[in-house]
């Protein structure tokens, strides 16, 4: 009891004092979510448009992969094929000076993360992303992408 009185008065006192204090600013809300390439052995890497709604090239066979750019701060993404969980890494990314998306180095700030999912063998089906701010407004987005 008598340390956290000690501390509480210590901690008071730099405040009265006018001890540096560190602040941080809000995360930012979900502002885009989108897939940006799918990528497989047979097709390579496929862009992806902006309302496209199936890739192009037929993509069927191991080792499919998905990569999802997110903008702005979620809670927990659900990811699914077809209803069926799939597993990923995400990676932060941070906005330059000329707008350009790229991971992030020591001092820049995060504004999203770059996800890369692992279909681990499952062959076609529909890929859908789907998250919820964790802040106001609390906005959930999606996207859905029919890979074959």
């Amino acid at each position: 009891m008598k340390k956290c009185l000690v501390s509480l008065l210590a901690v008071s006192a730099g405040l009265l004092l006018g001890a540096p204090t560190a602040m941080a600013a809000s995360a930012a809300p979900l502002t885009q979510v989108k897939v940006l390439k799918v990528e497989s052995p047979g097709c390579g890497f496929e862009s992806i448009d902006e309302g496209q709604e199936r890739t192009r090239c037929d993509h069927s066979g191991p080792n499919i992969k998905v990569y999802v750019l997110e903008v702005g701060y979620g809670r927990a993404a659900q990811v699914g094929l077809d209803g069926f969980v799939v597993n990923g890494t995400r990676t932060p990314v941070c906005a330059y000076d000329n707008g350009n998306l790229t991971e992030c180095t020591v001092g820049r700030r995060t504004v999203g993360y770059l996800y890369v999912f692992d279909l681990a063998g499952k062959q076609e089906g529909t890929f859908t992303f789907r998250n919820t701010s964790i802040n106001a407004p609390g906005n959930t987005l999606s996207t859905q992408l029919y890979i074959k």
